[in-house]
Order: C-alpha cells, then structure tokens, then sequence
C-alpha cells in the first residue's frame, strides 16, 4: 500500500473528511401543537405543517461593521419538553474584535400551534453594529407569487405579493405584523423591539427571504456604548384546520421528465492563486478532464498583469484550453485596454470569453461596456465579450447592465454569505437556479454565464470588487476543508444541477490545484493542521468532473426528488441511455426509487468505504468495476455519497 493511500485511508475514518460540519450541535425535534420544528444550536428550523414548510429559520444575529455575522457561544441551556409543547432559555455571548454583547433568549412553543421567541441583550463594552436582532427566512417554494397582508407601525395595512423573481431591492419594509398562508393556514408574525423589513435572500443565493431589523435605510454602522440594552421578541400563531394535513412520505424517488431538455453548459476550471505554477503531472491530470475554458484574472491597472498574464497563456496552452480572461479596469480603461489588445496581438493565445469589470464598481457600468467592447471585438472577433459582476448576483440585480455591446452578462456564486452549516448549504442550492431564472428577466436575450463558483466567499463584496493576495501564516477565509470531502463532492453536483436545469450558458468552478483545487497538486498542503490534504491528493469532486465532461455530447433532463434535502439528481441522456449522478447529502444510508427509467442499472459509488483508493489513484472510476442493480430494486445510497448510474430511459 502506498503512502498516500495510507493517508488518505486514515483521512477517511474521520467524520468531517465526508462533511459533517457541524456535528457537535445539539439538534431536537420539537412539537408547538401542530406544528413540528428543530431546535439546532439555539436556531429554530424547518418550522412545519404538516409536509408543508412555513417558516425555514428563526435566529439571532450581530453583525459587526462590515457585515461579518459574530458567531456567538451558547451556555447554561434550559430544557422543558412535552409533547405538544416546549420552553427553552439559553446564554450566549458574541466576541470578536472589539465587539462584546450578551443576551438571554428565550423560546416557547405553546399547545395552540403559536412560538414565541425573545431576548434580552447587552453590550458588554462599547462597539460599533451594523444590525443586532432577530431574523425569520421564509421559503420561497411555499411563498413565492403568495399574498401577504403587511401592517406597518402605523396601523396602516396593504397587501403585497412575496416576490416571484427575485427583488433587487426590499419587497417588504416598516413591518410591525405579517399575515400570509400556507396551504389553508393562516400564518401571523408580530414583531417588537425595533422596525423589519424584508429582503430577497436569493440575491445571494439562499432559498428564502429574510425579515429583519434594523432597516437598512437607517444609518449604520451604530455605536453601542457599554451597558445598552436591546430587547426583541417575535410571535408566531398558525390556525387552521389541522386535521386534514398528512405526515410527509419519507419514501424518497427521483422523477425523471424527459420531455424537459436542456444543453450541458460550457464546464470551466479557474487558475490557482498558489504562487507556483503548475508542473507537468498536474497538466496531464487535469488536461485530461477537457474543461471548455481557463479563467484568468488580470488586473490591468497593476504594472505586473504582463507577466501573470504570459504565465498564464503558457499553462492554457499546455492544458489546451481556451482562456477566459476576467479584466479588470480603472477609470484609464481606454489606455489599459488598447495595452491589452497590443499584447493579445503579439501573443495571439487562444481566447473564449472576455469579461469586463471595474476595480471600484460593482456592476461593469454601461459606459465601460460601451466603450471598451467594440474594440474587443473589432480586434478579436468571433470572441464572446461580457459584462457584469464579479461579486454576487445581488450587486447586478441592483445595477443591471443596459449596454448593447455585450454577449452575456456574469455573476459568481458562492453559498456562505450568511451561514456555513450543511444544512442551509444543502437547503440554498436551488436558489442558484432561481439567480439564473432571474437574470434572464432583464439580460434582453443576452447569455447567462457564472463565473467562478466556489465554495467559501472570495473577499468581502461589501467593501470591495476583487480579490486580495492572502497575508499571514493563517489559513485564509477563502479556503473552506469540505472543498476536497465527499460533501464538497455532493454540493458541486446540486449546482450543477440546478444550474443546468435553470439554462445558464456557461460555468466556471473553483481552481484548478492547491487548497481551493478539484486535486491537490504535487505540492502538499500549506495548513496540514487545517487542511489535511497531502501531495498527489485527487479531491472526489475531480470524479464529478470526470463523468460530466466524458459524457458532453449528453444532453442534461430535468429531474425532481421527493426528498431533495437529503437526495438529489443530475441526469443526462441521449434520448436513449441514461447516465444520472445521485448525491446523498445525509449522514444515513437512502433508499431511492428513480421513476423514468426501464431495466436494471449499473452503479459506482464514492462513498466512505471507496474514498480512499479513490482520492489515492486518478484512474478510480476506469478501474473500479460496477455493481449491478436489478429492476425493480432500490438504489442504496451510502452516507456523503455521489453515484455514477448508468442506465437506459424509459420510452
């Protein structure tokens, strides 16, 4: 046994190394008359009638002056539990920086199908906030298009309708009650201890909107001094007639619709930000996979972008991938871009996409596009010219571009612009769809290209529009461990799904080695204590690739699951085989019926007992033989597992 399969066997029989992200939180399912909930490391989730999601979360948050959410501490937690009731009261503490604040909760979920939520909180010492308070996610499968009766702190009532695309802006605000149904119930929300309003959270990709304080119209940030106090409280009442609801079904089957068909979008990788450049085992092992394009970041108002940009021309050629180059300008855009194309002209590299931005703009302004675009294209025709952001969908959702001159318009993704638990990474996947479904409201038939994903944020879109170099010795906030487990596997697959399913163009993912790569590289991990890859390491979301890119001459088929928290699908076709990727996002075995296909199937799984031989041996999925499913049996889904099926669709 070679030494990486050693390691790479021990790596294995760690819990985290296949995603469980938050296992030591104490999690309780609860009971408010009716209504079923979890009580999860002092959140309230899932708050249920029936089969039917009312509210998707309940939680406290402080946020410091630039928008960081504090994590807070929770101690000397109270249990009173029955039945069809509950009260819980808990401590919690919130430090970092100069940020100090302390607050009591309290929770009641009461026999009548009512909650009621409060706190009592105190600034320790002073600091400045940008919001302290409670937030309600409500989610947008039961929501959406729905109609809800908004009172304000006036008494002044008016109806308005959660939004069906997402809002660039606040649907809801000046919220003293809420009234709205789900099904024949009739949900109230009433607020106190300070003014809501409501955003569109699909603006970064969570599945919900959120209602909130402080409004956002109000000046911030707040200084606090020491010894203020902040009380909220939150009640929630749901009536109706509860015998008519049905427990959900806990069968879980994946409907394929063949009839609904798309095109594979164009499946890019990004450059690395390690200082080294790739070497020769790296190429052939990623050169093999045949990504559509290379993304290359250059920032033309630096001196050095010359001398990144050859390197980089240099490793697309070896790789033979065409470049995407993401460029960025300052108000000399005229100058820097004419330096571009001279240096284009000289060393003619081999480009697909070009997009542009502006390093202090969120949204590329149309005066930038309109400018600099026709001489892009002049110079380089045939070659896509686009524009947008290179931050969130919200900052283009706020800034829409309007320029004729471009082909597509982009945006990048992430899932942890408010919470990084697997849980809400796994509830928020569909929202990517919802971005995609969005833009082409106002992209005036233009494509929808992302550009990167990734898994953890790459800098804080708050304050600025680009990336830094990382500084220190630390781990930098970028990197996020569960990129190179078999959740990180399971959570590429969802995005690629709803991705696809939603009709986006183009997608450019992550890097291509080193800590925040689909395989480690020839060089070991820089955070072994943090990071624990090892040289050679190929990560499990490398096999995803694989299979997608072997099969592009698949088209992708809509698919829907019972149960899309815990499993989900991507299914391809040729309109005759069948070719699906199950993910299991649980920490159990699944049973699973898929519904569209005739026959048996044949099934590889990377799993726990199959990840260490194959994160040790690039060649896994050629030598690993397949395990035959008969028809009519269940698929079994081991935990964190992503499943290679071959099959045929039913015709």
């Amino acid at each position: 046994m070679n030494s990486l399969l050693e390691y790479a066997s021990s790596l294995s029989n760690e819990t985290k190394w296949h995603g469980n992200h938050n296992e030591n939180e104490r999690r309780l399912t609860l009971k408010a008359g009716h209504l079923s909930m979890v009580y999860e490391n002092g959140n309230f989730c899932n708050i249920s009638i029936g089969n039917r999601e009312a509210i998707r979360k309940i939680y406290s948050a402080v946020r410091d002056k630039e928008w960081l959410t504090i994590k807070g501490v929770i101690s000397q937690e109270e249990f009173d539990l029955h039945p069809d009731s509950f009260r819980i009261k808990y401590y919690c503490q919130y430090i970092s920086g100069d940020i100090n604040f302390s607050a009591r909760y309290t929770i009641e979920g009461n026999p009548d199908n009512s909650l009621i939520f409060s706190f009592e909180g105190e600034a320790i010492n002073p600091f400045e906030k940008n919001r302290i308070g409670f937030c309600v996610l409500h989610p947008v499968e039961f929501c959406a298009d729905e109609a809800c009766i908004i009172t304000h702190n006036n008494d002044y009532k008016e109806t308005r309708k959660f939004p069906l695309f997402i809002s660039p802006h606040q649907p809801f605000s000046d919220i003293k009650s809420m009234k709205w149904k789900i099904a024949d119930h009739n949900c109230t929300l009433d607020f106190y201890g300070d003014v809501f309003e409501m955003e569109d959270q699909r603006n970064w990709t969570d599945a919900s909107y959120k209602t909130y304080s402080t409004p956002l119209n109000r000046p911030f940030p707040v200084k606090l001094q020491k010894g203020e106090k902040i009380n909220q409280k939150i009640e929630l009442k749901v009536e109706g007639d509860f015998a008519l609801e049905k427990d959900d079904n806990d069968q879980i089957v994946i409907t394929i619709h063949p009839e609904k068909i798309l095109e594979i979008p164009m499946i890019g990788i990004g450059r690395s930000t390690r200082q080294e450049h790739l070497t020769k085992k790296e190429i052939q092992n990623l050169k093999n996979l045949r990504f559509d394009h290379y993304r290359v970041d250059l920032y033309l108002f630096r001196s050095d972008w010359r001398s990144k940009a050859k390197l980089a021309a240099n490793e697309a050629v070896r790789l033979e991938y065409p470049i995407e180059f993401a460029l960025f300008f300052d108000d000399n855009a005229l100058n820097q871009s004419a330096e571009f194309i001279d240096w284009i002209s000289a060393v003619r590299p081999d480009i697909a996409l070009i997009t542009l931005f502006h390093n202090t703009i969120s949204s590329t302004p149309d005066l930038l596009t309109d400018t600099i675009a026709p001489l892009f294209k002049k110079a380089l025709p045939g070659v896509k010219t686009g524009c947008g952001t290179n931050a969130n969908f919200a900052q283009l959702n706020r800034n829409r571009p309007e320029s004729i001159h471009n082909d597509y318009i982009c945006y990048s993704i992430h899932p942890q612009e408010h919470a990084s638990d697997n849980t809400t990474l796994v509830e928020n996947l569909q929202a990517q769809g919802y971005t995609v479904e969005s833009a082409m409201q106002f992209a005036n038939g233009k494509e929808i290209w992302i550009s990167p994903v990734n898994i953890q944020r790459r800098f804080n879109a708050n304050i600025e529009n680009y990336e830094h170099p990382s500084t220190g010795v630390e781990i930098p906030a970028q990197v996020d461990n569960r990129l190179m487990s078999l959740f990180g596997a399971c959570w590429t697959v969802g995005c690629l799904k709803y991705l696809s399913e939603a009709g986006v163009k183009g997608v450019t993912f992550f890097e291509t080695v080193g800590e925040r790569g689909i395989i480690q590289g020839d060089l070991p991990s820089r955070w072994p204590e943090e990071f624990k890859s090892t040289k050679g390491m190929i990560f499990p979301i490398y096999f995803v690739f694989k299979y997608l890119l072997k099969n592009k001459s698949f088209k992708v088929i809509k698919s829907e699951c019972s149960h899309p928290l815990k499993v989900n699908s991507l299914i391809l076709s040729d309109g005759k085989q069948v070719k699906l990727i199950l993910i299991n996002c649980t920490s159990f075995q699944q049973q699973v019926n898929v519904d569209g296909c005739s026959g048996g199937f044949t099934i590889k799984q990377l799993c726990s007992e199959t990840f260490a031989y194959a994160v040790s041996d690039i060649n896994w999925s050629e030598y690993t033989h397949p395990a035959t499913v008969a028809p009519g049996e269940h698929l079994l889904l081991r935990p964190f597992s992503v499943s290679f099926i071959d099959g045929w669709l039913k015709l």
